[in-house]
């Protein structure tokens, strides 16, 4: 007994679904699961798996980046006793590379995206984006 492209479109729109609840991914899984609920619908009509495949790719891309319009983006402040931190490679302008904060790697950025900052530096912390630390050399911060 073989399953209807629309029945396996329909449970695996509900597992993404569901699997939003267990490992959290901003939603990504969710819209994907979404997406593969709609198809199920278009499948109904639309015998190519192919055509149906190319659909859900379609409309997850386009809802994840839709939904990134009314998610609010999360910018943690950190705490103000502990903003220095010492870089362990260069950073580039305009790219990321590793500082030691608070005994541990991170990776960081510099808040002018046009100035390099040298490996083993000091450098202040003034933000936080998700895993990345924001910061700046401290000879600019304190003077």
């Amino acid at each position: 007994m073989t399953m209807s492209p629309s029945v396996i479109w329909l449970i695996a729109g509900i597992v993404l679904c569901m699997m939003e609840v267990v490992l959290p991914t901003a939603f990504v899984e969710f819209v994907m699961g979404i997406s593969a609920l709609i198809v199920a619908f278009v499948a109904l009509s639309v015998p190519q798996v192919s055509l149906q495949v190319i659909l859900w790719l379609v409309l997850s891309v386009l809802l994840v980046v839709l939904s990134r319009r009314f998610i609010p983006q999360r910018r943690s402040r950190l705490i103000e006793d502990s903003h220095e931190a010492r870089t362990l490679t260069s950073i580039p302008p305009g790219e990321t590379g590793r500082v030691i904060y608070e005994g541990n790697s991170w990776q960081a950025r510099c808040e002018d995206e046009n100035l390099a900052i040298a490996a083993d530096q000091k450098v202040v912390v003034v933000e936080r984006r998700g895993t990345t630390l924001i910061v700046l050399p401290e000879h600019l911060v304190r003077q």
